[in-house]
């Protein structure tokens, strides 16, 4: 981690990745950049439906693959590069075929490391197989939860999952909430755990930093009034007076209680639900 020199006492908090060392120094492939507008937040009604959100620094979407349909041909990294949009590196990957796709790069994989995605490919960190292929042991990211919908589990900076299991044509994966999800052996999985595993050691250090971030400020519910949120109201600092935390909007939440729906479609597909709280730590 970079650490600086305490000019301000936020600065004295601040810590940073040391990109010049992490990165390769490229210039994004401008044929994968596209615009996208900041929405805060908003819907189509321009409604808020996601609270915190807006304003930051103006950003360009880099168009990542998560399809990896290019099967049996190999490619190279040429680029190691950071995505405004994500916590993990991404990489600039040319196939044999001429064509280059952004990936997202796996520890111990820089440029000049080359990948393949095949049904007989090795057991390298960044090669693509089906599920069913992938021992019992193995560290996977870059799931994909039906076979050929692409990639949607395990995509953040320094998570992997884990294959405990093969029964009656699934593959029993336990992901980075401990939570043990059956998937099919058909679908695919990347080798390896996702890259820029220390970022989750950043001290952002000062408000003002997130708000560049495009994050802005979070109140307390308690801080409020009864009228604005079931934790406000109180003659100076108050307890919650209710049993179980709840959100602005009197849904459970927090504390280790479950809030996942009870008919939740992919129920039949979990073998053990996560741990929280107390019990994740331990």
């Amino acid at each position: 981690m970079k650490t600086y020199k305490p000019t301000s006492k936020s600065r004295r908090q601040m810590t940073t990745l040391p990109y010049k060392e992490l990165l390769s120094g490229h210039a994004p492939h401008k044929p994968l950049l596209k615009k996208k507008s900041n929405q805060g937040g908003r819907n189509a009604f321009g409604r808020i439906t996601t609270r915190h959100q807006g304003g930051g620094h103006k950003k360009r979407f880099r168009d990542v693959d998560f399809s990896y349909n290019k099967k049996d041909i190999p490619a190279k990294i040429e680029t190691v590069e950071y995505d405004p949009f994500r916590s993990a590196f991404i990489g600039l990957a040319l196939y044999r075929d001429g064509e280059r796709r952004y990936v997202i790069l796996p520890k111990d994989v820089g440029v000049g490391s080359t990948f393949i995605v095949s049904e007989n490919a090795p057991l390298t960190p960044g090669n693509r197989l089906p599920l069913g292929k992938i021992p019992v042991g193995t560290f996977i990211y870059n799931i994909e939860i039906a076979p050929l919908a692409g990639a949607s589990l395990v995509r953040s900076a320094g998570n992997f999952a884990e294959v405990v299991a093969h029964d009656a044509g699934y593959a029993q994966v336990k992901l980075p909430s401990t939570e043990i999800r059956k998937v099919s052996d058909l679908a695919w999985a990347s080798i390896g755990a996702v890259g820029n595993e220390e970022y989750n050691l950043v001290v952002i250090g000062k408000a003002g930093r997130s708000r560049w971030m495009g994050i802005r400020p979070t109140v307390r519910g308690t801080a409020m009034n009864p009228v604005d949120h079931p934790h406000g109201g109180g003659e100076g600092k108050q307890g919650r007076g209710l049993r179980r935390a709840k959100s602005k909007w009197g849904k459970p939440t927090g504390k280790g209680q479950k809030t996942r729906t009870p008919k939740k479609y992919s129920n039949v597909f979990i073998v053990s639900r996560r741990k929280v709280g107390k019990k994740r730590k331990g």
